[in-house]
C-alpha cells in the first residue's frame, strides 16, 4: 500500500455545533488490475483504463453507495449517512491512484447528523440542474435535495417524483439504488428485478413512465439488481447491475438505455476478473470519449481490518466504452472541438517582439502558427526553412501522446519530417527555454529531438500548458537541464491540433515509450507556406 497517508491532513469543517468532523487527506490505495498483466483488458465495450483499492484508512470510508462524476471529482454517498468526496489522480487515460478524500456527516431536515442507520442509509445521488443535490435512502424509503453535495449541507426538500418506485418497495433494504437526473427528467430504478412489478420509472415533461429492466443475461441467472446510473443530455443512460452468488463472488454488468427505455448490454463482469459489490456509477463526457468510473461498497467488513472469507473492499475503477464502428458516430472533427478550452489559441508571452506567419494546411484544415524568429532565431528560421524548402509538404501528423492535467485533453501531437533523408535538414543548435523566455504553454510548437543539438525537422504542439519540456538548470538530468525548444504558437487552428489528438491509434505501433502512441491514420500535412505581410 502507499505509505502517503504520512502526509495527511486532517481539518474541522463545521457547518453547524451538532455536526461531526470532516475530513480530508491522502488515503492509503494500491493499485488493482481488471485482468493481471493486461492493463488495458476489452471486456465487451468496455475498455479498462486502471483502478485503486481504497483502504478504510482513519476516517473509516466503506459503505459507498452511488456516485457522480463533476467539475474533475467524484462524489459519493456512504449507507451511514456521510458524504464522500475523490479526487482522482491519473495519467492520461489512465486511473492510478486517489489524490485526495474527503469524508463528513449528512444531516436531516433539522441540521442533525444521521447517525440512526435507518435514517442514514443513503444509496444513491446525483445532481440536479438547480446545483442541488438529490440523495436515495433505504429503509426509511425518501429522496431528500441537498443544497450541495458537502458534509453539512441543508436539507431543502423532499423530492415527490420517485414516489410510485416507492410505492413498490416489498423490503425494507431493497429500495431506490439508482439515480440519474438529465436536464429535468430523472431516472430512478429499485433494487429488484421482478417482471410482475416495475423496477424503473423515468420522469419527463411528458410525464411518469414506469418500466422494467431485466438484467441482462449473464448476471440475471445470478440475481442481478439495478444499482447505480447515470445519464447523457439526450437521455441515453448507463446502468449498472451487480449480484452476489455464494462460492463465486461478485458480477457487474453495464447496459446502455436509450431515451425510449430500450436495453444493449454493453459489458458482463465475471470471475476471474477483479470485481467487488459495485454500488456506484458515475459517465465522465470528453470529446470523442466517454468514459464510466464504477465504485463498490465494501459493507464495513473490509479485508484490511476484517480479512478473512466473505472480506470486500472499496474499488475504484475506470473504464472507456469503446469507439462505435464506422456504422455509427463518425470520427471527431475540429468542429466537434470549438467550442471546448482546447480550441482557444496559444498565447504569445512576448507579444511585442517580431514573428513571421505560416500556415500548415492539413487534411483536417489550417493551423496557423507565429514563428517567434526573434526570441528563437535558430529554431524559428531552422522550421522557416523547412517551410520555404517545401520539406514539409506532404509530411504528417503521426503521432499523440496524453498527459495529465486539471483540464483534459492534455498532451502533444507531433508531426515532420519523421527521418525522411531526402527532407531532413542538418541539426541544429539547441535554443532552451530559460535563454528564449518561450514557455511551453498551450497552442505552443516545440522541437522534437533525441539529443539537445539533434533537432531537425520533427516537432511537436502542446495542448494545454506542459511546463516539464521547458529547461530545468536544477536538474540533474543533463537532457531536462536543457529541456526542449520552443520556437513559435499557434495562433488559430488549435481546434484541428486537438482533433488530431483525439483521432485513433495504433496500439501496436511504435517503439519503447511511444508504443501505442502512433496514429492509425496519420493527418496529412498537404502544405507549409509562408504569409506575406500585407
Amino acid at each position: 500500500m502507499s505509505i502517503r497517508a504520512a502526509f495527511s491532513a486532517l481539518f474541522l469543517a463545521l457547518s453547524a455545533p451538532a455536526l461531526a468532523q470532516t475530513e480530508e487527506f491522502l488515503p492509503l490505495t494500491e493499485p488493482v488490475e481488471l485482468t493481471a498483466g493486461e492493463p488495458d483488458r476489452a471486456v465487451g465495450d468496455l475498455i479498462f483504463r486502471g483502478g485503486v483499492a481504497i483502504a478504510p484508512d482513519k476516517a473509516t470510508i466503506g459503505g459507498v453507495s452511488g456516485l457522480e462524476w463533476q467539475d474533475g471529482a467524484l462524489f459519493a454517498v456512504t449507507d451511514d449517512g456521510r458524504w464522500l468526496e475523490i479526487i482522482p489522480d491519473e495519467r492520461g487515460l489512465r486511473l492510478v491512484d486517489v489524490a485526495q478524500v474527503v469524508i463528513g456527516p449528512m444531516a436531516d431536515e433539522r441540521g442533525r447528523d444521521l447517525k440512526d442507520k435507518a435514517r442514514g442509509d443513503a444509496e444513491a445521488l446525483t445532481r440536479l440542474p438547480t446545483g442541488e443535490w438529490l440523495v436515495a435512502f433505504e429503509q426509511e424509503h425518501r429522496l431528500w435535495r441537498y443544497a450541495d453535495a458537502v458534509p453539512g449541507a441543508l436539507v431543502t426538500g423532499v423530492d415527490p417524483r420517485a414516489a410510485p418506485l416507492i410505492a413498490a418497495i416489498a423490503q425494507a433494504n431493497s429500495g431506490i439504488e439508482t439515480l440519474a437526473a438529465y436536464g429535468e427528467a430523472l431516472l430512478a430504478c429499485g433494487e429488484w428485478v421482478d417482471a410482475a412489478r416495475p423496477n424503473c420509472l423515468r420522469v419527463t415533461e411528458a410525464g411518469a413512465q414506469a418500466f422494467h429492466l431485466p438484467a441482462p443475461e449473464g448476471i440475471a441467472e445470478a440475481g442481478g439488481v439495478p444499482t447505480d446510473a447515470a445519464c447523457k443530455s439526450d437521455g441515453t443512460c448507463f446502468v449498472l447491475f451487480r449480484s452476489y452468488r455464494q462460492g463465486e463472488g461478485n458480477r457487474a454488468a453495464i447496459v446502455e438505455l436509450a431515451a425510449d427505455n430500450t436495453a444493449r448490454t454493453l459489458a458482463v463482469l465475471a470471475p476471474p476478473l477483479m470485481l467487488d459489490n459495485f454500488e456506484g456509477l458515475a459517465l465522465r463526457e470528453e470529446t470523442g470519449r466517454q468514459f464510466l468510473y464504477l465504485v463498490s461498497d465494501d459493507n464495513f467488513r473490509n479485508c484490511d481490518t476484517r480479512p478473512g472469507v466473505g472480506c470486500q473492499r472499496t474499488l475504484l475503477m475506470k473504464f472507456e466504452i469503446a469507439a462505435v464502428p464506422a456504422t455509427g458516430p463518425q470520427p471527431v472533427t475540429p468542429a466537434d472541438f470549438a467550442p471546448t478550452p482546447a480550441a482557444r489559441p496559444g498565447t504569445r508571452p512576448f507579444p511585442d517582439a517580431a514573428i513571421v506567419k505560416v500556415v500548415l494546411e492539413t487534411s483536417l484544415g489550417p493551423v496557423t502558427i507565429a514563428l517567434e524568429t526573434e526570441r528563437a532565431p535558430v529554431t524559428a528560421g531552422n522550421f522557416l526553412r523547412y517551410v520555404e524548402e517545401g520539406r514539409l509538404n506532404g509530411t504528417t501528423f503521426y503521432r499523440a501522446m496524453d498527459m495529465a492535467g486539471d483540464r483534459q485533453p492534455a498532451g502533444i501531437v507531433q508531426g515532420g519530417t519523421r527521418n525522411d533523408a531526402k527532407r531532413v535538414l542538418p541539426p541544429i543548435p539547441h535554443e532552451p527555454t530559460d535563454q528564449t523566455g518561450l514557455p511551453h504553454s498551450h497552442g505552443a510548437l516545440s522541437m522534437a529531438m533525441n539529443a539537445p543539438g539533434l533537432a531537425d525537422g520533427d516537432f511537436f504542439v502542446m495542448i494545454e500548458d506542459q511546463p516539464g519540456f521547458d529547461a530545468d538548470p536544477s536538474a540533474t538530468e543533463p537532457a531536462w537541464r536543457a529541456g526542449f525548444a520552443v520556437f513559435g504558437y499557434v495562433t488559430d487552428g488549435m481546434a484541428v491540433i486537438a482533433s488530431i489528438h483525439a483521432a485513433a491509434r495504433d496500439a501496436d505501433a511504435g517503439e519503447g515509450v511511444m508504443k501505442g502512441q502512433m496514429l492509425a491514420e496519420p493527418v496529412r500535412i498537404i502544405s507549409a507556406r509562408r504569409v506575406v505581410a500585407e
